[in-house]
């Protein structure tokens, strides 16, 4: 089978297209045909190595081993199962769940042992890919390219707003809107929480497609005045901020939100270190979460929301699989809206 591997931390000269074999599930593992891999920063970020406290780290301290094959963001279709797993599963459409934990219900995502495809195991940047049968999940929507773009991208945005616990009647300023969570973030606070979204983005290009997504207001992040802007839009401060952008909006986030509020960070693509006044986050009574992914009952609520039409896939562009270092190197452009895809012979 073809897939993209990654030989090491580096740029994206690091990826190349090789043959291996077909894996062979193993007691209660599938065989996945894989019809298509959404891009996310963590596939990045784990082959430049910025995860963690040195330069060498991957998903995990410990770094990554190399060759890796990344890819977590994966839909396909079962065509082999190993022992003990039903019959029935045998040609299922499926989106999988992206990381094995041995963590109990409710706390997979923080346990110890947790452990990411596309990091800790190969992932979706080849044509086929083993998991367990447990863990992969009846696709949401009846297209491949769409059901691709939710499993990492969205259960990190559905958990950001668990977490803040949003109310209707509150508002929420999400970072990033024209990216892969961004967008999701915006979608689940306004069409499952009914929460008043403020979306900020570089480039006021994709103001009306963000307000089509729930966006009430949108704002470019470049503005000198931003933080008086999201106040008078709001008529006042701010309830959450829901964040992956990190550093260079921080000191604007504190800014906006009201006594009580909260702020939670699931990314810092635009800077991992920034200086926090201690005052600011104890005078103002404000409540920090740091997020990564989410539970799997987590997983199957945003399935079902999927599927009963709540929340849409917002695809940028799709890139066939030899393509992945063009494709990487594209998601790091600005103004895009939406994922980026690789489809497995798309040639």
């Amino acid at each position: 089978m073809k897939v993209v591997q990654v030989n090491g931390y580096g740029g994206v000269e690091q990826l190349e297209v090789v043959e291996r074999p077909v894996p062979t599930p193993r007691a209660g593992e599938v065989l996945v045909e894989v019809k298509a891999c959404g891009i996310n920063n963590t596939e990045i970020w784990m082959r430049e190595g910025a995860y963690g406290t040195d330069a060498q780290s991957g998903w995990k301290l410990e770094g990554v081993q190399f060759p890796r094959v990344p890819g977590s963001d994966i839909s396909g279709r079962i065509v082999q199962i190993g022992s003990g797993v039903d019959e029935a599963r045998n040609g299922q459409d499926v989106v999988l769940f992206p990381f094995t934990s041995s963590g109990q219900e409710g706390t997979e995502h923080i346990s110890e042992d947790m452990s990411f495809i596309g990091s800790e195991y190969d992932g979706g940047y080849a044509e086929y890919v083993v998991w367990p049968a447990e863990l992969c999940y009846a696709m949401p929507l009846a297209d491949y390219t769409k059901s691709a773009v939710f499993s990492v991208s969205g259960l990190t945005a559905w958990h950001m707003n668990e977490q803040v616990q949003l109310q209707p009647d509150q508002t929420v300023l999400v970072t990033g809107a024209n990216g892969g969570v961004g967008s999701l973030n915006v979608q689940i606070a306004s069409r499952v929480f009914g929460a008043t979204v403020i979306a900020l983005v570089g480039d006021l290009k994709t103001e009306e497609a963000l307000k089509r997504l729930g966006a009430k207001h949108v704002l470019s992040y470049r503005s000198e005045q931003l933080a008086e802007e999201i106040i008078a839009v709001n008529g006042g401060p701010i309830d959450a901020v829901l964040d992956v952008v990190g550093d260079p909006l921080f000191k604007t986030a504190l800014t906006v939100l009201k006594n009580g509020g909260k702020f939670c960070i699931s990314g810092s693509a635009g800077g991992q270190q920034t200086n926090l006044d201690f005052r600011t986050m104890y005078l103002k009574y404000l409540t920090f979460y740091g997020s990564v992914l989410g539970t799997r009952a987590e997983f199957a609520r945003m399935l079902d929301a999927i599927a009963t039409g709540k929340l849409e896939p917002v695809i940028d562009r799709t890139f066939p699989l030899e393509e992945a270092a063009a494709a990487q190197s594209y998601f790091k452009e600005t103004g895009k809206l939406g994922k980026i895809v690789l489809i497995p012979n798309q040639n």
